[in-house]
C-alpha cells in the first residue's frame, strides 16, 4: 500500500461518522451504483463497525489432487494475508463461490485483531463462529459453516484485485463497514466521498433531531432555506459533534 497515494488526515475520521447508507448515496451521486457488497453481515452486532483500506485474499474452487491439511512450516495465501494484512487495513476475502466451508475460522481472526487490523469481510462463510464471536472483532460474512476450507476451495494469491460480493475491490480502496454490510470507497475518491459523506451525516442528524421533536418533514428532508439556517444554528451551537 506504500505506493498508493497517501489519504488526507481526517478521511478515515470522517468514514467512522458515516453510516454505509450515506457513504452509499455519496457513491450515487458519482455514478457509482454497486459499491455495496452483498451479502456480507456482522457475525456479531456489538462488532459491526470498521473503516481502513483494503487488503485483499482470493480463494478458487479446490482441485483435489492440492487438497489436504497444511503442513507445518507452509505458508499458505490465507495464513500470509493474516500475518501480512498492514494493521488498520481490512482483510477482504474473495472466497471462490464457497457456500459450505469456512475461509478462516476464530484462531486466524484473533491473530489478525491482535496484530491491529481493523475488521474481516467475506463473501462466504466462516467456521467457528462462538469463538469468532469471543473474540471481539468486526468479522462480516454470509454466515458461519462447519467444515474447513479445504472442502470446497483453496486460498492463491493475496494483494490483489478481486471481486467481493459483486464488488470490484483493489488494494487500497476504502472499506466501511455498520449493520447494514460492508461498502467498498475507490481510493481515489475515499477523501471526497468522506468529505460529503460527513457533512450529509450531520446535516441528517439535525433532521432527525427535528423530526423526533415533530417537526413535518416538509421543507425539512430536503431542506429548505429555513431548514438550512435552523441547521446552521444547531452547528453553532456544538450539536452533532
Amino acid at each position: 500500500m506504500s505506493t498508493l497515494k497517501p489519504l488526507a488526515p481526517d478521511t478515515l475520521d470522517k468514514l467512522r461518522y458515516a453510516s454505509t447508507a450515506t457513504i452509499t448515496m455519496q457513491l450515487l451521486k458519482r455514478g457509482l451504483r454497486h459499491g455495496a457488497i452483498k451479502g456480507a453481515r456482522p457475525l456479531d452486532p456489538a462488532h459491526a463497525r470498521c473503516v481502513g483500506p483494503a487488503y485483499t485474499l482470493r480463494f478458487i474452487p479446490m482441485r483435489e489432487d492440492l487438497a489436504g491439511p497444511p503442513k507445518p512450516g507452509t505458508m499458505l495465501p490465507h495464513r500470509m494475508a493474516v500475518e501480512h494484512a498492514p494493521a488498520g487495513s481490512v482483510l477482504v476475502i474473495d472466497a471462490g463461490g464457497a457456500a459450505n466451508c469456512g475461509t478462516l475460522g476464530d484462531i486466524l481472526v484473533a491473530r489478525l485483531k491482535h496484530r491491529g487490523v481493523a475488521g474481516v469481510v467475506s463473501d462466504g462463510p466462516l467456521r467457528d463462529l462462538a469463538g469468532v464471536v469471543s473474540v471481539g472483532f468486526p468479522v462480516l460474512s454470509v454466515g458461519s459453516v462447519a467444515p474447513a476450507s479445504m472442502n470446497e476451495v483453496m486460498p492463491i494469491d493475496v494483494d490483489l484485485p478481486i471481486g467481493c460480493g459483486g464488488v470490484a475491490v483493489f488494494p487500497g480502496d476504502v472499506i466501511s463497514t455498520d449493520m447494514d454490510g460492508a461498502v467498498v470507497i475507490p481510493r481515489h475518491l475515499a477523501d471526497e466521498v468522506a468529505r460529503d459523506s460527513y457533512e450529509q451525516e450531520r446535516l441528517e442528524k439535525f433532521v432527525l433531531s427535528e423530526v423526533k421533536r415533530g417537526r413535518s418533514i416538509d421543507g425539512l428532508y430536503p431542506p429548505d432555506d429555513k431548514a438550512m439556517a435552523d441547521y446552521r444554528q444547531w452547528q453553532a451551537r456544538g450539536e452533532g459533534n
